[in-house]
Formats: C-alpha cells, sequence, structure tokens
C-alpha cells in the first residue's frame, strides 16, 4: 500500500475544507497530534508502521469538513471515512477515520446512546489504529483549542461508563504520556 505523504494529505485537508479556518482549525489539530503520536512511538519502542501511525494522524478528523451545522459531531468519523473512500484511499486509512472516537464505540453505545452511526463496532483494532486514537485524547480542537492531560481525558471520559476509563488506563500503560509542555508553549494552546 502507497502511503500519501504530508503534502498530499495537506492537499485533500485543502480540498475539503469549506473554509480557510475549518482548514486551519483541522490540519493544526491534525499536525499536534501527529507530533504527540510521534514521542509516543519513543524512537522504535513499539514495533508500529511510523509512516502509517503519520498518516493516520494526518487524516482522523478529515470529516470534520463534511459535518453540516445540524450534524451530530460523533458522525466525522463515519464521514471522514466515506470521504476518502470517494478519494480512492484504501480500507487501511479510511479506518483511522470511523475508528478513532472516544476510545472506540462499541455496538452497545451506538444504540444505548442513541448515536447516529450504523449499528455495529468503532473500534480500534491494529496498534497503529490505537496510538493514533490515543494520541488524539490529547487535544481538543475547542475554542480556545486546548491540551489535556492524561487525567483530564480520564476524567472527561467517565460519563460514558467506566470501562471507558479502564480502557484509556490500558492504553496510557501501553504508551505512556505525552509531554505536552512544549507542544502547549510552541502553539500557545493552555494544558488543563
Amino acid at each position: 500500500m502507497r502511503i500519501p505523504s504530508d503534502v498530499e494529505i495537506r492537499a485533500l485537508h485543502e480540498r475539503f475544507a469549506p473554509s480557510p479556518d475549518s482548514f486551519e482549525r483541522v490540519w493544526t489539530h491534525s499536525v499536534i497530534v501527529c507530533r504527540i503520536a510521534e514521542q509516543l512511538l519513543g524512537g522504535g519502542r513499539h514495533d508500529l508502521n511510523a509512516d502509517l501511525v503519520r498518516a493516520g494522524c494526518l487524516l482522523h478528523d478529515i470529516g470534520v469538513h463534511q459535518l453540516e451545522p445540524d450534524d451530530h459531531y460523533v458522525r466525522h468519523g463515519l464521514l471522514g471515512y466515506q470521504l476518502l473512500g470517494d478519494t480512492g484511499l484504501p480500507e487501511t486509512l479510511r479506518r483511522f477515520c470511523a475508528h478513532h472516537t472516544g476510545v472506540g464505540i462499541t455496538r452497545d453505545d451506538v444504540l444505548r446512546q442513541e448515536l447516529p452511526l450504523p449499528h455495529c463496532d468503532f473500534l480500534a483494532e491494529t496498534g497503529e489504529e490505537e496510538l493514533v486514537m490515543y494520541a488524539d485524547k490529547f487535544h481538543s480542537k475547542s475554542t480556545p483549542p486546548r491540551f489535556l492531560s492524561a487525567a483530564t481525558f480520564a476524567q472527561r471520559v467517565g460519563r460514558f461508563g467506566e470501562d471507558k476509563v479502564k480502557r484509556f488506563e490500558s492504553l496510557v500503560d501501553r504508551f505512556g504520556e505525552p509531554d505536552l509542555v512544549a507542544l502547549a508553549a510552541e502553539y500557545g494552546h493552555a494544558i488543563t
């Protein structure tokens, strides 16, 4: 499988972003998530494909550009999955979009929370998918954008159940916690 370059992925974001602000917000977040994932890869500590992780980080939120004002935000992953399919990208890359939300969405979550998604699992299955999903938890595109500590994210995900907290804690144990201080200073985003 050919993995697209950063330039090619950026061009996709530019093509589908509805505005320069949308492009800047999503692209900056994606680059930050990529930098966090690179940190967590730890110079080969994990036997993961670094190029695939990089592409997954840069592509994971492309579906945000497709959200309509009345759309439920949880749909952005599925929209990205569909968008990348329309552009001819392979399933391996498309899955980063549909399988990065929270610490994974199960069929039971979809039904119980009445989410506007197909009734199936949206779970990270490969180590690369898990790392992209995990790195994404440490930065928010909120207004203003901010970095989240592991403790803050664990508290936030707790509203969806103790099983989600345990899943996140297992990712912390596997990948460790990133050093957010330098990134926060570089981007001017607070850490909460």
